[in-house]
C-alpha cells in the first residue's frame, strides 16, 4: 500500500494523485484503463515488452512514430520489462509492491506461471487491487481462450446487432469492446478502493471483454426472457423509437433526426411544413408512428431529399429538434463546438519532437478535472528514470539489468 510520503511524489497534479498504478496490460484495454487513471493524475507507471506494445502496430505512424500510443500511453512513465526472465519478474513484483492498483490483461494463467498473480502480489501488498482483464474472465469453461475486444462484441451479441438486416454484422472501426472493458475494468477498481479505505484490504476487479459488450444488451436481454424475441440488425433505426433515423439530402449527405416524443415530432411536422402529420387521427401519438414507422420515414425522406445538408440542419435547429450530420473526423477538427469545449488538445510528444493533437480528457470536472502532460513516450523512455527513483538502484545496477536483457532503455 502506498505511504503518504511516497503519495507525495505524485505533485498533486490530479483528483487520483495519491495513487499508484503500474500498468502491465498490453493493446488496448489495459492500456486504455491505464490512461483513464493518468488523466486525472495518478502516478501510472506502463511496463512493456522489449519489442513494445502490439499498439505501436495499430493505426497510422508518423516516421516510425505510433500515433495512436501517443494518445493511450499519454501521461504515463514507459519501462520496458522482459517478464518472462527472473530478474523482469522481480522487479514487477518489487514495483507492485509500492503500488495501489496493478492492471493486466495477460491470458489467465501467464502472471500465475511468472510468479506475480493476485496471490503473489497480495503477499507482498494486501493492499494490492489487481484489475484482471481478458476475453472470457478469470473462472469458467472460457477462460483460457484468447480473446480480443471484437470477439468479445461477436459472443455478447452485440455484433449481431451491428448494420443492416440485408448484410452480415458489421463492426465498428475502433476498438469498440476494448475501450467499454476499459472503462468497467476502471470503475471496479475505483470501487475496489473505495471498498479498501474500509477493509485495508486489496481485491480482483475481474473484467471479461464478453460480459462488458453484453452489458449493451440490456433491453434485449428480458425482451427474450419474457417474449422470445431475439433482436436482429435494424441498420440506422431504431425498432419503438419513431422518427429516429437516418435521413439523405438532395446532394447525398447524411443526417441523423431523433424526434420521438410527441411534442418533438410536433415540432419536426412544423419544421418540414407538414404540420398535419402531427394532427389527432395521423401519426400524433408515438404508438400510431411505430405502428407505421415506413410511411413516417418516408414523409421526412421526401422533405430532406428535397434540400441540402445544411438547410435541414438550420431549420432543425431552429425548431429545437434533435439532429446532427454524420461527422468525420475532418468536421470534429473543423467543429466550433468541439473547439468551444476544448475537446482537442494539443499536447508535447518528446517521440515526434513537436505537439501532436489527442482526444482530450472526459468526463468535465468543475473542481478537480484531469489534465494531459505529455504525449506517450518511446518504448523504455523512462526505464532508468523509474528503476531509480521507485526502486533506488543504482545506474551499475541498471547497467547489468540492461545486459542481462531483463530490461531495455532507450
Amino acid at each position: 500500500m502506498t505511504s503518504s510520503s511516497e503519495r507525495a511524489k505524485s505533485g498533486g497534479r490530479g483528483p487520483l494523485s495519491s495513487y499508484r498504478v503500474l500498468e502491465l496490460g498490453s493493446t488496448v484495454a489495459g492500456p486504455f484503463c491505464g490512461r483513464l487513471f493518468a488523466d486525472f493524475g495518478a502516478e501510472v507507471i506502463k511496463v512493456e515488452m522489449p519489442e513494445g506494445d502490439p499498439v505501436r502496430t495499430m493505426g497510422s505512424v508518423e516516421g516510425s512514430a505510433s500515433l495512436y500510443a501517443a494518445s493511450i500511453f499519454r501521461n504515463k512513465s514507459l519501462i520496458a520489462v522482459d517478464m518472462r526472465t527472473a530478474h523482469g519478474q522481480d522487479i514487477v513484483r518489487r514495483l507492485a509492491e509500492k503500488c495501489d492498483v496493478v492492471i493486466e490483461n495477460f491470458r489467465p494463467g501467464t502472471l500465475e506461471k511468472w510468479a506475480l498473480g493476485y496471490e503473489d502480489l497480495r503477499a507482498v501488498n494486501p493492499g494490492i487491487v489487481m484489475v484482471r482483464i481478458s476475453g472470457f474472465g478469470q473462472t469458467g469453461p472460457y477462460s483460457a481462450r484468447p480473446g480480443y475486444g471484437v470477439i468479445g462484441e461477436a459472443m455478447s451479441g452485440l455484433r449481431n446487432l451491428t448494420g443492416d438486416p440485408d448484410r452480415p454484422p458489421a463492426r465498428m472501426n475502433t476498438s469498440l469492446g476494448d475501450y467499454v472493458t476499459g472503462l468497467y475494468a476502471a470503475f471496479g477498481a475505483m470501487v475496489a478502493l473505495d471498498a479498501r479505505g474500509r477493509s485495508g484490504k486489496g481485491q480482483v476487479v475481474d473484467a471479461a471483454l464478453y460480459e462488458c459488450a453484453f452489458s449493451f444488451m440490456e433491453p434485449h436481454v428480458p425482451a427474450y426472457n419474457r417474449l422470445g424475441v431475439i433482436a436482429q440488425r435494424t441498420g440506422s433505426e431504431l425498432p419503438g423509437s419513431v422518427p429516429n433515423n437516418l435521413y439523405t439530402s438532395k446532394e447525398g449527405r447524411h443526417i441523423h433526426i431523433t424526434a420521438m416524443a410527441d411534442s418533438v415530432f410536433k415540432r419536426l411536422c412544423n419544421a418540414m411544413g407538414r404540420p398535419e402529420l402531427a394532427a389527432e387521427g395521423m401519426y400524433k401519438a408515438a404508438k400510431a408512428r411505430v405502428l407505421d414507422a415506413a410511411e413516417v420515414d418516408r414523409h421526412i425522406q421526401t422533405w430532406v431529399g428535397a434540400h441540402a445538408l445544411e438547410e435541414v440542419e438550420a431549420a432543425l435547429v431552429e425548431a429545437d429538434v434533435p439532429a446532427t450530420r454524420i461527422f468525420t473526423i475532418a468536421d470534429v477538427f473543423a467543429d466550433p463546438h468541439f473547439r468551444a469545449r476544448e475537446m482537442l488538445a494539443s499536447v508535447p510528444s518528446s517521440e515526434l519532437r513537436a505537439n501532436v493533437t489527442v482526444a482530450n480528457v472526459v468526463p468535465k470536472l468543475s473542481d478537480t478535472p484531469g489534465n494531459i502532460r505529455h504525449a506517450g513516450h518511446r518504448v523504455g523512455e523512462d526505464t532508468r528514470q523509474v528503476l531509480a527513483q521507485w526502486l533506488d538502484l543504482h545506474d551499475d545496477e541498471i547497467d547489468n539489468l540492461i545486459r542481462d536483457c531483463a530490461v531495455m532503455a532507450a
